[in-house]
């Protein structure tokens, strides 16, 4: 069932909550509407006795194209989001069959498993407009093998799901995503309740550590950035499709 004024669809079966990123046009970009819809949705997912797992999810060939720049979530929220994905007393799975950008790396990285298509591509595009990836390096930065993390926060180039599985950022590049999808939630229905929450909050200690240490940090300096002249001269040239002042 779509909430139409969210773009995000709910499917809920045999104790799965599937919930679809479902604004395709807009390459599912992170508003602050969708923001608030995944927040109030989670948050009845967490309450509900009825729900093992949550799939995150999109149509479209894009996963999520990061903030949306017309529109832009407030930092506080996005990153309360994000927490609650990590928090959520449930696994939460991400399917990913397309592009993944900017913020929406950091909804893959607070996911407790990441399932993607071979052909799924990923960038951390916020180099390119100015700014850097403040708020999402809280959930990926525990995950990420260092190295790696330097080498795309740099330079934003696009990398495969075979490369994001190598550096800690999806769990598995399936050749069936859906196949994939399926053996993990046949696994998860057969799990406990308690056990779920109980194995989950060990697996994320140290990404909710990030969070308390960083978080505020790491807010003010997203908002420092994307005030700069620097970012606005950048998202002027994205709207405007061509390169920024400073492009060599």
């Amino acid at each position: 069932m779509k909430q139409p004024s969210s773009s995000l669809s709910v499917h809920r079966d045999r104790g799965v909550t599937t919930l679809t990123l479902d604004a395709p046009e807009n390459r599912n970009a992170l508003s602050a509407q969708l923001v608030t819809a995944l927040a109030q949705e989670l948050g009845d997912c967490a309450k509900d006795p009825g729900v093992r797992a949550v799939v995150l999810t999109h149509s479209g060939s894009t996963f999520s194209a990061g903030a949306d720049l017309k529109e832009p979530p407030n930092p506080y929220g996005f990153v309360a989001l994000l927490r609650q994905l990590v928090e959520l007393p449930k696994p939460v799975v991400a399917r990913i069959d397309g592009h993944v950008r900017a913020g929406g790396l950091g909804l893959v990285g607070a996911c407790d498993i990441a399932l993607a298509s071979t052909g799924s591509d990923f960038a951390f595009t916020e180099v390119r407009l100015g700014v850097a990836p403040a708020v999402i390096s809280l959930p990926l930065l525990p995950r990420l093998e260092p190295r790696a993390a330097s080498r795309y926060y740099l330079t934003g180039e696009r990398f495969d799901a075979a490369r994001a599985e190598r550096i800690g950022l999806v769990t598995e590049a399936a050749e069936d995503v859906d196949g994939a999808l399926d053996s993990v939630l046949t696994a998860l229905r057969k799990a406990s309740p308690q056990g779920l929450a109980e194995s989950k909050a060990l697996a994320t200690a140290r990404v909710l550590e990030a969070f308390d240490r960083d978080a505020e940090d790491l807010v003010q300096r997203s908002a420092s950035l994307f005030a700069s002249k620097e970012a606005k001269e950048g998202m002027t040239a994205f709207f405007e499709r061509r390169d920024p002042a400073w492009a060599l």
